[in-house]
């Protein structure tokens, strides 16, 4: 089963109102309203496209080590996945799914880290979750996402009427009281710096298959 049919089976359940989730209608409504404002804003528009130099960051790690791109850059090229957090199925469903095709990424000299906002030790609950075997790195406050164009602010009605009933507080999973999240995507940035693939969708139900990232790769591995 692809990425994307397992995300849509979960939406079908989770809106349907299955356990354990119950949730009500309203909730699924303003769900729905959230995403078409933020579809509508253009927010995704602002994120960094093929071909822009990916800026550069250092980040902890759920262990606390400090992970630098240009380490990380001068073994292969690397692939990041900026998600929201373990507190979101999607993302987890995505994580599972890069930690699958993570053999085939390193079979081609290529590093994989995945990025987001929460604390170390909610990334260290996401490996768990997860089995992802790859470096989880927070980002305080979306300083890198900001960087890459991917940042947006909650609206209240959706913080009060979905977030906090849904039990994500994300001033507790982040660390702090911004209600900011990364809107998810990915990069794959060669050893030159340069963004050689970028995919970003304002609607978190929807996920490029990971398997696109071998294509990229075996692309980027062919002589010039």
């Amino acid at each position: 089963m692809t990425l994307q049919a397992k995300l849509d089976a979960f939406r079908r359940d989770f809106e349907a109102g299955a356990p354990p989730f119950n949730v009500t209608k309203e909730i699924v409504d303003l769900q729905h309203w959230a995403t078409g404002d933020l579809v509508a804003s253009g927010a995704a528009d602002r994120a960094l496209k093929e071909g822009a130099r990916a800026p550069f960051f250092s980040l902890p790690s759920e262990s606390g080590a400090i992970v630098r791109m240009d380490a990380m850059l001068a073994r292969g090229p690397l692939v990041l996945s900026f998600y929201r957090g373990v507190w979101c199925p999607y993302c987890n469903f995505d994580l599972e799914a890069l930690q699958d095709v993570l053999p085939a990424i390193e079979a081609r000299g290529a590093n994989l880290v995945a990025i987001s906002p929460q604390t170390p030790g909610n990334s260290r609950k996401s490996k768990r979750q997860t089995g992802a075997a790859f470096d989880i790195l927070s980002d305080a406050r979306n300083a890198v996402a900001r960087r890459y164009g991917l940042v947006f602010k909650l609206p209240d009605y959706l913080i009060e009427g979905v977030y906090k009933p849904l039990g994500a507080d994300l001033a507790a999973f982040n660390g702090d009281e911004s209600w900011e999240l990364p809107i998810p995507a990915r990069f794959i940035v060669s050893t030159d710096g340069r963004i050689a693939y970028a995919e970003a969708h304002p609607d978190y139900k929807q996920r490029p298959e990971p398997t696109a990232l071998i294509d990229v790769l075996d692309r980027l591995s062919q002589p010039a």
